[in-house]
C-alpha cells in the first residue's frame, strides 16, 4: 500500500513539472518600468522608448484622422516622456502627462483651446498578446481609475500610427503602432555608461599626446646623421602657457 502511494505521489510530481503554470507556459510579458516590458519567454525586452521618434514622441500635434470634421483636435503621446501642454504655460490639465488632446474651438474673433488628459504614466498596465505579437499598454488618469487610452504596439517590419476616439462622449482613446522597434530587442537604445565615457577621455587624451609632442620635434645632427627628438621641457612650457596669467618667462 505505502508503496502504490509512493508511486502515486511521483507520478503527480512529474506532470506537475513536465506541465508548468499556464501564465508562465504561454509567456506574456512583466512590467519593468513605465516604458519597458520583460518577455516571458525569454526572447527579450520591448523598449517603448526606441519606437518614439528622437524627441520622444510618438505623436506630437497630429490631427486627429477619426475626426476629420474638426480639424482643430490635435493628439500629442510619449510612451516614456511626462510633458505639458502648451509647453510655457502650466496649470492645464495635461500636465505630465503621457497623453494629450486638444482641441480649439472658435469664438467671436479668436478661439479658445481646450486641453484634455487622456492618461498618465504612472499606474499604466501590460498585456502581451501571444497570438498577434501585440503589446497593449493602458493609461489612466489615475492609478486606480479607468483607462483612457490603449495602445496596441505590434512588432510589424512597417511603421505606421493609427489612432480611434469620439470626443462626444469623452470614450477611451485608442492607438494602433506597427513598428519593427516593437519586437523583443530590436532598436535598442545604447547607454553610454561611466565606462565608456572615461574610454573616449582616454582616447581623447593619447592622441593629444602624440599630436602635441610630434609638433614639438627638435631636429638636431649627432655622428648618425640627422635625428629628432621632443624638446625636454615641452611638456612644462605648455602647462606654464596655460596657467600663468601675466607675462612671465616660462623657459626652464
Amino acid at each position: 500500500m505505502v508503496l502504490v502511494s509512493l508511486t502515486v505521489l511521483y507520478v503527480s510530481l512529474r506532470l506537475t513539472a513536465a506541465d508548468p503554470p499556464s501564465e508562465l507556459k504561454h509567456g506574456g510579458c512583466i512590467k519593468v518600468n513605465e516604458c519597458k516590458c520583460l518577455m516571458r519567454d525569454g526572447s527579450g525586452l520591448i523598449d517603448l522608448g526606441s519606437v518614439a521618434d528622437e524627441d520622444g514622441f510618438i505623436q506630437r500635434l497630429k490631427p486627429l484622422p477619426s475626426a476629420p470634421q474638426t480639424p482643430d483636435v490635435l493628439l500629442s503621446f510619449s510612451p516614456c516622456l511626462a510633458f505639458s501642454e502648451p509647453e510655457r504655460f502650466g496649470g492645464t490639465d495635461c500636465t505630465g502627462v503621457a497623453v494629450c488632446v486638444s482641441r480649439r474651438i472658435h469664438q467671436d474673433n479668436g478661439f479658445v483651446t481646450q486641453y484634455f488628459n487622456y492618461g498618465k504614466h504612472n499606474g499604466n498596465k501590460f498585456s502581451f498578446t501571444d497570438s498577434e505579437k501585440t503589446l497593449s499598454v493602458s493609461y489612466s488618469m489615475f492609478p486606480d481609475s479607468e483607462p483612457q487610452t490603449v495602445v496596441h504596439y505590434r512588432c510589424s517590419p512597417n511603421r505606421s500610427v493609427t489612432s480611434s476616439v469620439s470626443l462626444s462622449e469623452r470614450a477611451l482613446l485608442q492607438m494602433w503602432v506597427e513598428s519593427p522597434c516593437a519586437c523583443p530587442n530590436a532598436c535598442a537604445l545604447v547607454d553610454v555608461g561611466p565606462g565608456t565615457i572615461l574610454l573616449i577621455i582616454l582616447c581623447i587624451s593619447v592622441t593629444a599626446y602624440f599630436i602635441i609632442g610630434s609638433c614639438a620635434l627638435r631636429p638636431f645632427r649627432t655622428s648618425n646623421g640627422v635625428q629628432m627628438a621632443p624638446e625636454d621641457s615641452v611638456w612644462c612650457k605648455i602647462c606654464c602657457q596655460l596657467t600663468v596669467r601675466r607675462k612671465q618667462n616660462c623657459s626652464l
